[in-house]
């Protein structure tokens, strides 16, 4: 110390350096001096716009060092109004690492790493002015420039506190100071001495006080003049740091309370004070409790004594009152049930004394049982149920403190990694996770014994511990902790009795220890084997799998052997020759049996950072090999670059693992490779996006674990050569998320600069933006795929996620964006920046078009981000803290017109310190609380229309309240602070209201419940999903939905399992609520008057009370059950209003038959309807409405139509309907007794019977139906096929039919027409595609398929009948082909049909093919023959008719001939060409006339004598999407999928016109309002957003319109007929002049959802408090319903009412149903609404009450509805196929059962006497005659 001490008792610094020389300091940028008026002498200025650049330096040069050792730093300054500046000292501690100390006013928060420390300064100001009293009342400071009035300042750093305090490091010496603009500075000193400038040397001596007792005045050339009577107080200030008092915020320098006599205290308690730690003050430390016996850990208090937390040196203070430990509660039963991993801590209020501890104080640690960590006193209190609320399910990350740690189950099916402070097991398979929790840091390091039943982890930081766990039950079986930091290495011996570490010990050098772990399974101790400290660099350590004391290591320059023997630890290098110089990454053993190899033939891989691999002879420790890894050499001009192999850059192999085939590799580059064990060629190779810092082979050798610097985790399977991501993670803190419900897509934004959306369930990335500003906050549109995300740079992109597109792209602001949020309802977005300004965007416009911007609203500073803004669940208002962090403002969502302003720092008037806001959060269930986090650990409920404080809970949380939010049903609140979590009883009604949970090791940034409410996502280390476990609320019934007040059924109670349905804004619990079905009768009732609270509190409507029953005429008893049944009808006497918030809504399989490659083979279209089986069709004679007529012909059928010429029978299917039809009458006739699509039809030979069949659904037979043709009746049933029917025939004789089934189940079966009886089946080699029975012998009977063609002939045994089947193979010439068709000719011959156009005569008698010939281009479907004439038909939509008389004298051949070598004439007679693929066809005896059925759903009436075609029958072949009645119901129009509007006549039902554009699908149509037939018009919308409109009178298109850029949903003529209303899929209303086509109007308001319905009626709105003569409404996907009070004449259109219906989340594998609306034809002041919801019902809204008077209920959800105009009657169609006809009135209702899909559209009349019903392309005509 003697060469120390001349700088006792101080330095001063600017004399010492001779500052104004400059040659030992150093100046840049405006650096200049002049004479202060009130210091009276010359100081130095430094001024500029930018700090950095204007500064002075000492000492000169960075290498250069003051040598400083004085503990105090004293700066004379004065900061420059209005300016920042920065001050920034470099100090070196004791192990010579250097720390950067910095303050500065542009500092909004105290930041620090093991580096460097950034305070904040907080200026002072002249006494008594305004900013000296704000600050003073405040009892703080405000962080930003210095105010005007600032003064002279005597700053003051205890330097040695800083290093201690903060790093718990000792100070050494002041190395250089930095001092930069903006400041004038007078000089600085440092000493040793606490001195006081405000004591004159006079007032020193009269005090006694002299330098020997640590203090003293300043030096007199240091000091500030005081003129004579004056205080230095009042004209300077004097600062220390660290300071005494409570000024907030903590660990920033600002000037304190103390008085000056104050300061005047004894050497003896500054020494004290200084060398502890105030209480006052939070630790910057996190220490832990040592826990020595973890076995019996149960339950630990946090009520933990001073002296357990700090130094013995605390021991002499006295200790706060009540901070004694309580007694521990006794251990509760966990829950039997309860499966997973749970980290949670109860924690009561009541009993936390400590401010001061960290939360990450409570060490949960696995043991053989749960471990319940509790603060409870009493074991019987009232807490929080369930317990644990939260169950950790998974988590997305990996890494934390290493990438260069997975490992592999010995099974293989499971891969363990760390992730920060949690060690995770995942399936491979599944993706299941397993969690190993305890540490309290980042996981450093893992190990697995041989059989993987032993792992073992490591911790980080200075205290490493090291964890042993049991693998398979996941407990802990040893703790212990380790003197050393940067535990790097773990490896365990194979048998598990062995454990080594690798770290770094107090010294900086290497500590390598070995454990004997081989009692730890038995509860036994972990003891020290050995342990060795050494210089030697060790970047990893593995123990030898075939020996327990041999180690082998490698790092920096070495490659080294170790072995303990006698409890020392010795090493021998590795002799590397002229490769010592390099840095050794990995190294490892070649696997093998230890019983197969000696240890002489032991070998050993390593791997460096140069490429180079090392080939090592373990027992002559020697290199045999050397190899190394070369980039591919790149051609340059006209030479190529030679690398050899010891130079050049090669690339550096970060990992290798050896099986006993392969070796692996991961390097630099990005590479995992495969190479056999000599390296001469590379097998596989797998790029990855980063480095790969990680490679481990399986056990069984067939699957490499890789893992990347950028945070991903894969394996490669060597097998498949598949790649396989487990992983991907954010490389740094996640700042922030948002959750997209309907996708269940996770986005989360992250100091890496990346923003990344993650499935929720897979837990797979699916998008990954980039970005060179790195993101800030990011937001989800609450219905469109749409992402907002803000950046550091205060740019807000708006992202298409669907397209990766970005829509827009805003640069107003001018800070970090610290907040993002859209409204609940979709219509804003508001966006928030570190400056303090908040904007406003149109987000119902694809540009998000900016509203507004205010300014200097927003407290500054980022601290409060990602959640700077939060939006009521109504979108009404916005609330952020500010102007000031003292103040939290709520503003119009719309406008950001401020409504109330709420000063929290006065709202507890008691408080000792003033009190600032952290983060807000609106209420979901009541928009009237908003909920406010402080920095005093409180959590603040204000009305928000009052800014009255409603109630206020303390002591939430050890450190700062960093999120919260609240679960939308009210019950449950959720905040985080520093790295835990709790959940809270929101109305804090029992004993222990809350749970904590740890889990992160780091502070949690955000956190929030997921759109369903089944989870919990919290960010900041990592990503936590957890799962909530709170039970559903007992009760559908919601204040925010009143619709829910009459969820009542009448069949059985609603239990509370059942009605436990949550709902939110985007998903339900797991399944939508399943109301009951109604019984056949159900009462009618009425709810009467319900009060508000009443709503809350009620689980369920009581029916005893809030339902009156009015009796039904005709109600019996359950057992007369009429068909005509009731659907309950709720009249609502006094309802609530409508809400017009917004509310959001691999297996095994067996190897099945492939489908033959040809058209004839029937497929069934694809159906995912099925029939409800609870329909009940009404009995004959009391139907509400009878089938009138069917309109088109099933094109998907195959001989699904027969005619005889003779009888005059015509029949056809249409979907599940027989159609008989009278050609000379036009009448119809239905055979209704199928539910499925009929496939094919025959009928006997007298006409009088057919059979139809239609394929069976979900395993069940087929059905074929035997029809009774003169009554109409079915007659008889069968079944045998299990797949669809292919054909059916009957026999000449009409005593025997058979059918065919399909691929699937190749039969043929042989029935008896007497008894309906099955004969004989016989299963075939191959698919069947027709078959038919000889014409002239009666047992014989032929088959056709894929494998040729099948001779069968009847053998009859008595009752028995067998079938034998010859199958020939088609022959050989024409290829590879099906047989398709047949039919008999004249005894012997048969022809049959290829799928390549060819035609087969074959000889029956003997089996064999005479003659082939090209008879089409393609595949041919249909064979007829009638005499001389042969009929084919395929899909070329050529019919052809052959003269094939020339064959009758045909003789079987030696081989089989073409037509043209045979010498036999087949003549092609005439051709016609269809309008579609040729399916079914029945001619007369003659050929001269028959009718064709094709696939465009078209039959043609075929007269070969005048070769004339005329279409019969007519219908759609795609989905027909809309069919509606003319005015004057002369005629009705259809549209279709294949972009056809069809024109029908009525009641003829002919086909007037067709209009048909092509490549466009036509999604709606409508009619003009004129009744003239000349100036009747047909709009119609397209698939690509054009309108077109027809003229009806010349059958041409008169006008094109093009309003949208979507497709059309939805168009209507307004009543008079002047403009058009047409409706997008992206939900935008267009207004069309129906003169001009110019469009005048575009309506935004269901943007982002698809309209369903427009519908125009003709209404005078006076009533209804607007002008209009007539109203129209929109429904939209999203159950919004606008209705609209318009005037075209006078341009005006004013919205009348928005609707908004309450629904849970979709579940359903398809879409959801639509949402549908129709004013009352009797009453259009009423509507009617029917979509998905809480329940299935009938909404009636009445527009002028505003409210909903009557609901009906359905049993299923409807999928159309139509009103009759002149009766009380409502059609509706549902998915189940059934067609329900309802009378509002009463509930009375019959089911039609008529159609085989569901039920697309239907429509009444306008006269209400007919309906017209449609499913796929099949449309029904109803008559209807009321019920």
């Amino acid at each position: 110390m003697a060469s120390q001490g001349w700088q006792h008792p101080y330095v001063n610094i600017f004399k010492h350096v001779k500052v104004e020389d400059w040659k030992r300091s150093a100046k840049q940028g405006d650096v200049s001096t002049y004479k202060d008026k009130r210091l009276k002498c010359s100081v130095f200025r430094i001024s500029g716009p930018v700090p950095a650049n204007s500064y002075i330096r000492v000492p000169k040069g960075s290498g250069q060092s003051l040598g400083l050792v004085g503990r105090y730093f004293y700066l004379l300054f004065r900061p420059a109004p209005g300016k920042h500046f920065v001050v920034q000292l470099d100090v070196s501690v004791e192990d010579g690492q250097v720390v950067r100390i910095s303050f500065s006013n542009m500092f909004k928060e105290f930041k620090f790493t093991t580096s460097s420390l950034q305070f904040p300064f907080i200026c002072g100001s002249a006494k008594d002015s305004v900013y000296e009293n704000t600050a003073r009342s405040a009892r703080r400071g405000f962080v930003g420039p210095a105010p005007t009035s600032v003064r002279w300042t005597c700053l003051m750093l205890d330097l040695q506190y800083i290093v201690s305090v903060y790093l718990n490091r000792c100070y050494s010496q002041l190395k250089s100071i930095k001092l930069c603009a903006n400041m004038a500075v007078k000089n600085m000193f440092t000493s040793d001495l606490l001195l006081n400038p405000g004591l004159s040397f006079s007032e020193a001596k009269m005090m006694g006080l002299a330098s020997s007792q640590g203090t003293g005045p300043i030096p007199r050339d240091m000091s500030y003049p005081v003129p004579e009577g004056g205080s230095w107080h009042d004209l300077y200030d004097h600062i220390r740091f660290p300071s005494e008092g409570t000024k907030l915020p903590f660990h920033s320098i600002q000037k304190g309370h103390l008085q000056p006599e104050a300061n005047c205290v004894s050497n003896q308690r500054i020494r004290e004070a200084s060398s502890s730690v105030g209480l006052s003050k939070p630790l910057m430390r996190n220490q832990t409790p040592v826990v020595t016996d973890v076995r019996d850990l149960g339950v630990v208090s946090t009520q933990l004594n001073d002296d357990w937390l700090f130094h013995n040196d605390r021991q002499r203070q006295k200790e706060p009152s009540g901070s004694s430990s309580q007694p521990a509660p006794s251990r509760p039963p966990w829950d039997a049930d309860y499966g997973g991993v749970h980290v949670h801590i109860h924690a009561e209020d009541g009993l936390s004394k400590h401010e001061e501890e960290s939360e990450e104080e409570f060490v949960c640690t696995p043991v053989p049982r749960d471990v319940h960590l509790s603060l409870s006193k009493e074991p019987r209190q009232k807490k929080l149920l369930p317990d644990p609320i939260l169950r950790l399910s998974r988590i997305i990350g990996f890494g934390g403190a290493t990438t260069k740690c997975a490992l592999w189950s010995r099974s293989g099916d499971a891969v363990v990694y760390p992730c920060h402070a949690i060690v995770v097991s995942m399936k491979i398979s599944s993706n299941e996770q397993r969690f190993f929790i305890g540490h309290t840091d980042q996981v450093s390091a893992l190990a697995f014994n041989g059989n993987t039943t032993l792992l073992a982890s490591a911790q980080t930081g200075n205290h490493s511990v090291v964890r042993v766990w049991n693998y398979h039950k996941g407990n802990c079986l040893a703790m212990f902790r380790i003197h050393a930091h940067s535990l790097s290495s773990l490896s365990f011996s194979y048998g598990g009795g062995i454990l080594c570490g690798v770290g770094k010990d107090s010294h900086n050098k290497t500590m390598v220890v070995v454990w004997n772990t081989s009692n730890v399974g038995k509860g036994g101790e972990v003891t020290i084997l050995a342990k060795a400290h050494t210089d030697v660099d060790i970047i990893t350590m593995k123990v030898a799998f075939f020996d327990d004391t041999r180690m082998v290591s490698c790092g920096r320059e070495n490659i080294r052997l170790w072995r303990v023997r006698k409890g020392t630890l010795r090493s021998c290098p590795v002799n590397l020759g002229e490769y010592h110089s390099l840095d050794f990454t990995d190294v490892t053993f070649e696997e093998g049996n230890p019983s197969e190899q000696h240890l002489e033939e032991r070998t050993l891989f390593a791997s460096s950072r140069s490429g180079f691999i090392f080939e090592i002879d373990y027992s002559r420790v020697v290199i045999r090999n050397v190899r190394r890894l070369l980039p591919a050499q790149q051609q340059h001009a006209n030479r190529r670059e030679k690398m050899t192999f010891s130079t050049g850059p090669g690339i550096a192999i970060n990992s290798i693992s050896v099986s006993s085939s392969f070796c692996f590799t991961g390097s630099e580059d990005g590479f995992l490779r495969l190479w056999p064990h000599d390296f001469s060629t590379v097998f596989l190779e797998a790029e990855h996006e980063g480095p790969v810092s990680l490679v481990s082979v399986s056990p069984d050798g067939l699957q490499v674990l890789a893992a990347t610097a950028a945070g991903s985790l894969g394996f490669l399977d060597v097998s498949s050569r598949g790649y396989n991501t487990l992983m991907r993670s954010h490389t740094d803190t996640v700042l922030g998320f948002c959750v997209d419900g309907i996708r269940r897509h996770l986005t989360t934004a992250s100091s890496d600069g990346t923003v990344r959306i993650w499935n929720m369930d897979s837990l797979h990335q699916l998008y990954d933006f980039v970005s060179e500003d790195g993101p800030c906050s990011v937001a989800f549109h609450p219905r469109e795929q749409l992402l907002s995300c803000g950046f550091s740079s205060g740019i807000v992109r708006v992202l298409d996620v669907s397209s990766a597109k970005m829509l827009a792209e805003h640069k107003h602001h001018s800070g970090d964006v610290v907040g993002l949020a859209f409204s609940p309802d979709g219509e804003f977005m508001y966006s928030a920046d570190s400056q303090g300004s908040v904007a406003l965007y149109n987000a119902s416009e694809e540009n998000h078009h900016l509203i507004r911007v205010v300014c200097n609203v927003l407290a500054r500073g980022t601290g409060r981000a990602p959640d700077a803004l939060a939006v009521s669940s109504d979108s009404r208002c916005l609330a952020f803290i500010g102007p000031s962090e003292h103040v939290v403002t709520i503003a119009d969502s719309r406008s950001l017109d401020e409504l109330l302003r709420v000063d929290v720092s006065i709202l507890d008037v008691h408080s000792p310190s003033l009190d600032s806001a952290l983060r807000v959060c609106f209420s979901p269930a009541s928009t009237e609380h908003l909920l406010v986090s402080t920095s005093a650990n409180k959590i603040l409920w204000v009305s928000t229309k009052t800014g009255r404080l409603l109630r206020e809970t303390s002591k939430v949380h050890k450190q700062e309240c960093s999120s919260l939010a609240v679960s939308e049903d009210g019950r449950f609140l959720l905040t985080a602070g520093h790295n835990a979590l709790k959940v809270w009883d929101y109305d804090m009604h029992v004993d222990i209201s809350s749970q904590m949970f740890i889990g992160h090791s780091q502070p949690i940034r955000q956190v929030s419940f997921t759109p369903d409410q089944l989870g919990v996502v919290s960010v900041g280390d990592a990503i936590f999903l957890w799962d909530f476990l709170a039970h559903p609320v007992d009760s559908l019934t919601d204040i925010r939905s009143p619709l829910r007040l009459c969820s009542i059924s009448a069949l059985k109670p609603v239990q509370p399992d059942v009605s436990g349905v949550q709902l939110s804004n985007g998903m339900p619990r797991l399944t939508a609520p399943l109301p009951s079905s109604p019984p056949p009768r159900l009462d009618m009732g009425t709810i009467g008057r319900v009060e508000q609270e009443a709503l809350r509190s009620s689980p369920v409507c009581d029916a005893t009370s809030n339902i009156r029953t009015a009796s039904v005429p005709g109600s019996g008893s359950s057992s007369e059950l009429r068909p005509a049944s009731f659907l309950q009808v709720t009249e609502l006497l006094n309802p609530s209003p409508v809400n017009s918030g917004p509310v959001d809504a691999v297996e095994l399989t067996e190897k099945k038959p492939a489908r033959p490659d040809c058209y004839r083979h029937f497929i069934p279209r694809f159906n995912t309807s099925a029939l409800d089986q609870a329909a009940v069709a009404p009995q004959p004679g009391e139907e509400g409405m009878r089938l009138k007529a069917v309109i088109g012909y099933n094109g998907n059928g195959r001989g699904n139509m027969v005619w005889s010429a003779d009888q005059g029978l015509f029949a056809y299917s249409c979907g599940c309907v027989v159609v008989v039809e009278f050609l000379h009458t036009g009448s119809q006739r239905h055979l209704q007794g199928h539910s499925e699509e009929i496939s094919c039809l025959a009928v006997t030979n007298d006409a009088k019977i057919v059979a139809s069949a239609a394929g069976g659904r979900n395993g069940s037979r087929s059905l074929i139906c035997i029809w009774d043709i003169q009554n109409g009746t079915c007659c008889n049933t069968v079944s045998h096929h299990t797949g669809a029917v292919q054909s059916l025939a009957f026999s000449r004789d009409d005593r025997f039919f058979l059918s065919a089934g399909d691929f699937s189940d190749p039969q043929v079966a042989l029935w008896s027409t007497e008894t309906f009886k099955l004969l004989s089946s016989v299963r075939m080699s191959g698919p069947i595609h027709d078959a038919a029975f000889s014409p002239s012998r009666a047992s014989q009977l032929a088959c056709v398929g894929s494998r040729g063609v099948y001779f069968c002939l009847m053998h009859a045994h008595r009752l028995d009948v067998d079938l034998k089947v010859e199958q020939v193979k088609t022959p050989v010439e024409l290829g590879d082909v099906e047989l398709t068709a047949l039919c008999y000719h004249v005894d012997p011959l048969l022809f049959t049909a290829t799928n390549q156009g060819h035609v087969c005569v074959w000889d029956v008698n003997t089996r064999r093919c005479l003659m082939t010939w090209e008879a089409d281009t393609g595949e041919i479907g249909v064979l007829l023959c009638r005499g001389n004439r042969l009929l084919t038909g395929g899909n070329t939509r050529w019919l052809r008719l052959w003269e094939v008389d020339a064959l009758r004298g045909m003789k079987p051949q030696e081989k089989n001939c073409h037509v043209e070598d045979s010498g036999t004439t087949v003549v092609l007679g005439q051709e016609m060409m269809l309008d579609g693929t040729t399916i079914s066809a029945s001619f007369d005896n003659t050929m001269d006339m028959g009718i064709v059925g094709t696939t465009a759903g078209t039959l043609w009436y075929i007269n070969w004598s005048d070769i004339s075609s005329i279409r019969l029958v007519s219908g759609h072949k795609t989905e027909v999407n809309d069919a509606v009645f003319s005015p004057d119901e002369g005629h009705f129009a259809t549209c279709s999928e294949d972009g056809s509007v069809r024109v029908w006549s009525v009641p003829s039902n002919e086909l007037v016109v067709q209009f048909q554009v092509l490549s466009r699908a036509c999604g709606c149509v409508c009619w003009s309002p004129s009744s003239s037939k000349e100036s009747a018009c047909v709009a119609a919308g397209y698939s690509d957003g054009t309108l077109r409109i027809f003229r009806l009178s010349s059958s041409e298109m008169e006008m094109k319109l093009h309003p949208h850029q979507v497709a059309v949903t939805a168009v209507q003529y307004s009543a008079a007929g002047d403009v058009i209303l047409s409706a997008g899929k992206n939900g935008l209303v267009a207004v069309s002049s129906a003169v001009n086509g110019e469009t005048v109007r575009v309506i935004k308001d269901h943007k982002g959802a698809a309209v369903t319905t427009v519908q125009c009626v003709k209404e005078q709105c006076q009533n209804l408090g607007l002008e209009g003569n007539e109203m129209w409404l929109a429904a939209s996907a999203d159950r919004r319903v606008s209705v609209w009070a318009a005037d075209w004449s006078k341009d005006k259109c004013d919205l009348l009412d928005w609707l908004t219906f309450p629904a849970p989340a979709y579940f359903g594998d398809d879409s959801p149903p639509p949402s549908l609306a129709a004013f009352w034809p009797a009453d259009p002041g009423l509507v009617v609404y029917t979509g998905y919801g809480v329940e299935k019902e009938l909404c009636f809204y009445s527009l002028a009450r505003k409210q909903v008077v009557k609901k009906i209920a359905l049993p299923d959800w409807a999928t159309c509805f139509s009103l009759s105009g002149e009766s009380p009657l409502i059609a509706v169609g549902s998915k189940d196929r059934v067609l329900k006809l309802v009378e509002s009135t009463s509930g009375r209702f019959q089911d039609f059962l008529q159609h085989s899909d569901s039920l697309r559209t239907c429509h009444f009349s306008p006269s209400g006497t007919l309906l017209f019903t449609v499913a796929f392309n099949e449309i029904l005509l109803w008559e209807v005659q009321g019920l």
